[in-house]
């Protein structure tokens, strides 16, 4: 196999997705050029999800360009050409849960207090659109209102019943890391061409997921959500935990 490309969610807050990391995923996926890619959390999580205090901080023009930075990050990741594996260390929480459903193969490691999950709906925000239209198809149809309308946050065990993420993964020396790295081989002995195309024909293009008559207005009114003095006052309470 062609050495994998090890794409690192590092930061504050838990691998928070700030504009910072989510520039650096973009710039990780271009290098990668196609590779085989592994995405990995720093420390002790995945991704708790974004950057609250970023996201306390914008205004609606602000936050119309981070949640368009958003969906054009994850939106990279869910099309990119070659084989992606994400390994669970830790937390995948909201924007953490999305990077994991953006990859093709998801383990978590059998750790009791982790948890994934979608919470977006329990913090009164609107999920952006083509990062809905990703959720749509990744989570299965008859969870996905348990998923996104329950919010909740689920253990491992009950992540691969949702469809969260594919597989537990025990404790062991090697961990999570080391069994992604396995998954990674053996979807990586595809035909590069083969898999890139078939991938294509599953997932559409970011146009597909979203057609831009419909994605700038609904950009638009999720902003407006997202910026509202209610929404403001939840977070502020997140953060002041």
């Amino acid at each position: 196999m062609t050495e994998p490309y090890v794409l690192h969610l590092e930061g504050p807050g838990k691998n928070a997705l700030s504009s910072k990391l989510m520039e650096r995923i973009l710039a990780g996926l271009d290098e990668a050029g196609g590779r085989p890619v592994l995405v990995v959390g720093a420390g002790d999580a995945f991704s708790a999800g974004l950057d609250l205090r970023e996201v306390a901080s914008l205004d609606a023009p602000r936050m119309r360009t981070f949640l368009g930075l958003l969906e054009r990050c994850m939106t990279a990741l869910y099309l990119y050409p070659g084989p992606t594996v994400a390994a669970l260390n830790g937390h995948a929480i909201a924007g953490g849960c999305v990077v994991t459903l953006c990859c093709d193969h998801r383990l978590v490691l059998d750790a009791p207090r982790l948890r994934v999950g979608l919470n977006e709906v329990a913090l009164g925000v609107r999920f952006p659109p083509r990062i809905m239209a990703i959720v749509k198809q990744r989570v299965p149809l008859r969870h996905l209102s348990e998923v996104v309308l329950g919010a909740g946050l689920f253990a491992p065990v009950e992540a691969v019943r949702l469809g969260l993420v594919d597989e537990v993964v025990p404790a062991v020396e090697g961990g999570v890391e080391a069994m992604a790295r396995k998954r990674l081989e053996a979807l990586a002995r595809h035909p590069a061409k083969g898999y890139a195309l078939a991938k294509l024909d599953l997932r559409g293009t970011a146009e597909s997921l979203c057609p831009s008559e419909v994605h700038g207005p609904a950009l638009t009114e999720a902003c407006a959500l997202w910026t509202s003095a209610e929404v403001k006052e939840r977070l502020a309470a997140v953060l002041a935990r």
